[in-house]
């Protein structure tokens, strides 16, 4: 599931805000930077997935990228979701950018297959079961709904952790709304919640930064001897422990030696994500986009059996090539042009479906902006975090 940065003796804190538009906070082009490289993983794990029938070294890249790609695009998720509350401006915003493109790419992924996939029985039509990526916008809903909760409670990572160890050993847990992967996921999401920018900072630290190469080394050369024995059903979280044919003992193993994993990778993926602006740094504003957008290329290619239409695909050749156009397929899928053509379903603006809020609201709501930075957030750090919205 990473470019140079500059000297550690330059903070987050000190990069200056990016020109724009009077009153709008500057966004740090950290974030923006990471959510791209993080999206280029998702789809370079997507794109790999073909070939580690053939290849233990593509294996090994696979597992490696899946131990952490999407941990760290959850804990990203849950950084920005830390003001959240179930004030009315942030329920419209949960509908508009999660609720409602999760209803249009359900049925358009749906749609989709009836049309491509001609070989097998198309799957029914269902609110309730995500298909495909969309499991991602279903987690996120329901993550935002439960964050007034997590921010109330005392110790909120022991107890998502505790909720992931009992899903995954919990062999009853539905298939709606992906349950299974909301809950074995939420722990990062909740430690995202918990995460001030001074945390951030700390991976500017030079021996951070060295240690992430020996890591991630190690994570690779690891998978590439556990390969033909690990069962990479383990890193999509999306399985209990008996469907995966392995003891009740293993649940809380398991979940809390990936997660341990998975955090180090993380923390080393961040510690070399740039802190100026760079060439993609843009590009990290419409991540969302990339993820939805991507899956359908993917999907034909399976259906139409791309992988196999030569051999050196799946050699040292083709794993070099797939791994160029994927980079290149979701560097377009999150460029300015198609945001502009698919914003209307990944972004739509509903102004009509909402009620408008009371004079007295309008100028509460009004005042709240004007007098106080987002809860959770120092007012010298608000901000170097960019967005409110994470775009994946």
């Amino acid at each position: 599931m990473p470019p140079t940065a500059p000297s550690p003796a330059r903070s987050v804190a000190t990069v200056p805000p990016q020109p724009g538009p009077a009153g709008a906070k500057a966004r740090d082009p950290f974030f923006d930077n990471a959510k791209y490289l993080a999206i280029v993983l998702v789809v370079l794990g997507h794109a790999w997935e073909p070939l580690t029938h053939t290849g233990r070294a593509a294996t090994a890249l696979y597992l490696t990228v899946y131990t952490f790609h999407m941990p760290a695009f959850v804990l990203i998720s849950g950084y920005f979701s830390r003001g959240f509350d179930l004030s009315p401006p942030k329920l419209k915003r949960l509908i508009t950018s999660v609720l409602v493109p999760y209803l249009l790419f359900q049925i358009a992924y749906i749609e989709f297959q009836h049309l491509f996939e001609k070989d097998a029985e198309p799957d029914p039509f269902t609110l309730l079961e995500p298909w495909y990526l969309n499991w991602f916008l279903a987690a996120l809903f329901v993550w935002r709904l439960t964050t007034p909760v997590w921010r109330t409670i005392r110790w909120p990572v022991p107890v998502a952790f505790a909720i992931a160890v009992m899903a995954a050993a919990t062999r009853e847990v539905g298939s709606e709304f992906d349950l299974m992967r909301v809950m074995q996921l939420l722990p990062f999401f909740v430690i995202g919640l918990r995460l001030e920018h001074r945390h951030f900072v700390l991976l500017r630290r030079r021996w951070v930064r060295i240690a992430a190469v020996p890591l991630f080394a190690c994570a690779v050369v690891t998978a590439y001897v556990l390969a033909p024995r690990l069962d990479s059903g383990w890193f999509y979280r999306n399985s209990s422990v008996q469907s995966l044919r392995e003891p009740l003992w293993t649940a809380p193993v398991m979940v809390l030696a990936l997660s341990l994993c998975a955090a180090a990778l993380t923390v080393g993926f961040l510690a070399w994500v740039p802190r100026r602006r760079t060439w993609f740094t843009a590009l990290g504003t419409g991540t969302m986009y990339g993820f939805l957008l991507h899956g359908f290329v993917i999907k034909i290619s399976r259906w139409r059996e791309w992988y196999d239409l030569y051999s050196w695909i799946r050699g040292p050749l083709g794993e070099v090539l797939v791994s160029v156009l994927a980079v290149a397929l979701v560097t377009v899928l999150c460029s300015a042009p198609v945001r502009r053509v698919f914003r209307p379903v990944v972004e739509p603006r509903m102004d009509w479906a909402f009620r408008d809020p009371a004079p007295a609201g309008r100028a509460a709501v009004a005042a709240g902006r004007a007098g106080s930075a987002p809860e959770g957030r120092s007012p010298g750090a608000a901000e170097a975090a960019g967005s409110a919205r994470p775009d994946a």
